[in-house]
């Protein structure tokens, strides 16, 4: 495995080999399925109903946490764990009856076309578990410009932590400072700068309701069309 190296800003136009994007808040809106099934549990286990912006605020860091979340109403608490073990398997049943219901954002498609057309190497990089995941990429018919994905349980460690960045970057046989991260969130932001790699992000996702100005990235695109126009290739 390469090892990581903390690395400040790149200058655009960012020198890329490949790409790998993230998934939820990224190119899916999965919110609202994910919304309805963490309500849906808590509606089975006689629990108050959470408004959907609360519970999107909790999206980012993989089902578990989201659950949790919706458990305690707070984004740090940790429930009962006897609770949380009930909890877990009635959230899932819902969410795969609901899972193919979410769509791409606006101009995902352009965006992944054009990348593709220009040469680009994909994958995707997501802290959905693999169960979902590839069920999901297929469904909606992004499975096929992707060349890798990490799900959050393909690998010992999922994002903010930088092996999935890591693990891509030797996939593609590139130098790690090679492969830009499109994604939405601090995560994203985090596993790249201790990755070594470049970090675009959208503004409309699942940033726990923070605005992506804020991060430590490296451009702001409005949607997947600007990733082309900021890069260059090796």
């Amino acid at each position: 495995m390469q090892q990581a190296a903390t690395i400040s800003r790149f200058t655009v136009p960012v020198t890329v080999a490949a790409i790998v994007v993230d998934l939820d808040g990224t190119m899916l809106h999965t919110a609202p399925e994910l919304c309805e099934a963490a309500n849906r549990m808590l509606r089975d286990i006689d629990y108050a109903p959470v408004s959907q912006e609360l519970l999107a605020s909790y999206i980012g860091n993989g089902i578990s946490w989201l659950v949790k979340r919706a458990l305690t109403g707070d984004m740090h608490a940790t429930p009962d764990a006897a609770l949380y073990d009930h909890a877990l398997p009635i959230f899932e049943k819902h969410y795969t009856e609901l899972l193919l219901d979410s769509k791409p954002f606006g101009s995902v498609i352009a965006g992944l076309d054009a990348i593709k057309a220009a040469g680009f190497h994909m994958g995707c990089i997501t802290n959905k578990v693999e169960r979902y995941t590839l069920p999901l990429l297929k469904g909606v018919g992004l499975a096929k410009y992707f060349d890798i994905v990490l799900a959050g349980d393909t690998l010992p460690e999922k994002k903010p932590h930088p092996m999935p960045l890591l693990h891509a970057a030797k996939f593609f046989n590139i130098p790690i400072q090679q492969l830009l991260l499109v994604g939405d969130s601090l995560s994203d932001t985090v596993a790249a700068r201790a990755a070594g790699c470049p970090v675009f992000c959208v503004p409309y996702g699942y940033n726990h309701g923070e605005p992506v100005e804020t991060l430590e990235l490296d451009a702001v695109i409005k949607d997947l069309t600007g990733v082309l126009p900021l890069i260059k290739r090796v």
